[in-house]
């Protein structure tokens, strides 16, 4: 079985008292940057296994009462329809789309913050279909300079020209669409604007990596650079928190750079600053949660390999710069892997030699491999993901889940009427004819009741897979790595 590495209870706890104790430091009110995603976290999810995906949500239920969410968004990431490339949804719908899940999960989502506002025609019809949504929105506008020239910043023409967010809670959570939104100036300007009004309010950032408590070179570090290898992110020593406490913990580039300026700003609108080193100013426990070390390391190391293999799919399909493959490779070889660390490359690899065609191998949670091979019928993933279901449901490798009757006709109709030229079931095509037959076919429903076990299974394809497989994989929760070729 699937180790777990992570005690996500104790994380959830740990994590929402430390926070009411930060709240406790200031004037009970206390502005949270939340760096990262709040949900849908899968990245912490694969190297902190045991780490719920949806962890953070979690936490801030628990803070409900005391929490409203704030979303900070970059009216020029508005005006130039950017795309949130996990997602493939524009920065505005996505704004959307957290208000509701937020709403969901019974968060108070009080306002909308839009930064750098300009007044596009675009930004003033977004901001009414905010308010048609019952959602306050304030504006707040680009400091010339910014953020170098601190006393610019920390003066009427600065942060006091931007409009003052009026919350109700003691915790504010500052969460944004994506990177470069503006969370940090938004809580600054909250800070400059609460003083005014008599209130010492805090500020405090929450990164879950790197993991300020782990070694520099540990492997659940060493991915978050792999992670983050587009944004170049480099983690690196606190030099702050060292000549403060004399104690190494780890941050990354961009804090330890503009922490000199965060400081100054902390300086003018309090007269002193309530930080010592970044470190200081973060939060995260998730140090503090790991159980076993060495399952988070291995889920780290498998966690690089699937990056490397992103990026060089990025490059060959022009989403990505060689320079970010590059990077991933020097942090493979730190932690001395090779791409044959993943358990299913060789046999995917194999395989495909063996039989001249695209081939695909899993390995399940228990460490079985399994392979498909491509045949007049299935491609190879579809081939694999039957073989595995197979596996799990303990059903005779030689009893067909599908019949040739049953393919046939969808092929026809694929290549007679939908115009395709590869006559091949994906997997979604797969998995839509395996549910129509189960009803007359007690073996294919049998195997249909064991594809939730396919979650955190890891997959490997000889070839580049079409965007229908990628996506059933994605969907079923595997973690999916291909060759950069198309066979």
């Amino acid at each position: 079985m699937k180790r777990i590495g992570f005690d996500n209870e104790k994380y959830l706890k740990m994590q929402s008292e430390h926070i009411l104790e930060r709240i406790s430091k200031f004037d009970n009110k206390l502005y949270l940057e939340f760096g990262g995603k709040l949900f849908d976290d899968y990245h912490a999810a694969r190297v902190l296994p045991g780490f719920a995906a949806d962890s953070k949500l979690q936490m801030l239920a628990k803070l409900a009462d005391q929490a409203e969410i704030v979303i900070a968004v970059s009216s020029q990431d508005i005006e130039r329809n950017k795309v949130r490339g996990d997602l493939g949804i524009t920065y505005d719908n996505e704004v959307i789309r957290l208000i509701d899940e937020f709403r969901g999960r019974g968060l108070y989502v009080s306002s909308v913050v839009l930064t750098k506002y300009n007044g596009h025609r675009k930004i003033d019809l977004f901001e009414q279909r905010l308010k048609k949504l019952n959602v306050k929105v304030y504006h707040h506008f680009l400091i010339p300079d910014y953020p170098t020239n601190v006393l610019s910043i920390v003066s009427e023409d600065g942060y006091g020209k931007n409009d003052y967010i009026e919350t109700e809670r003691s915790l504010v959570v500052v969460t944004a669409p994506g990177p470069g939104s503006g969370k940090m100036a938004t809580c600054l300007s909250q800070l400059y604007h609460e003083l005014r009004r008599g209130v010492r309010a805090g500020y405090a950032k929450f990164e879950t990596f790197p993991i300020w408590n782990l070694p520099l070179d540990h492997p659940v570090n060493l991915a978050y650079e792999a992670a983050t290898a587009d944004l170049n992110d480099i983690n690196m020593i606190d030099p702050y928190h060292l000549r403060a406490y004399g104690v190494t913990t780890v941050n990354y580039n961009r804090d330890v750079e503009i922490f000199p300026v965060l400081n100054d700003i902390f300086m003018r609108i309090y007269g002193e600053s309530p930080y010592k080193s970044p470190t200081d100013m973060g939060v995260n426990m998730a140090g503090n949660c790991i159980i076993d070390d060495e399952a988070c390391r291995e889920a780290s190391y498998q966690e690089i390999i699937r990056r490397y293999y992103d990026a060089v799919t990025g490059v060959s399909e022009g989403r990505r710069l060689p320079e970010e493959v590059t990077k991933i490779q020097m942090l493979m070889s730190q932690a001395n892997l090779t791409v044959f660390d993943r358990k299913t490359v060789e046999p995917a690899l194999k395989r495909a030699e063996e039989t001249g065609a695209p081939a695909v191998a899993m390995e399940l949670n228990d460490g079985t491999i399994i392979t498909g091979k491509t045949s007049d019928l299935l491609g190879a993933s579809s081939a694999a993901l039957l073989n595995a279901i197979k596996v799990l449901a303990d059903i005779d490798d030689e009893t067909k889940l599908l019949a040739p009757s049953a393919i046939e006709p969808i092929q026809h109709l694929k290549t007679e009427y939908l115009g395709s030229k590869n006559p091949r079931l994906h997997t979604d095509e797969v998995l839509i004819a395996l549910s129509a037959t189960a009803t007359a076919n007690p073996v294919a429903r049998k195997a249909l009741e064991h594809l939730h076990e396919l979650e955190g299974c890891q997959v490997h394809s000889s070839v580049l897979l079409s965007q229908a497989d990628r996506n059933t994989f994605k969907r079923l929760g595997c973690n999916l790595t291909f060759e950069p070729t198309n066979g």
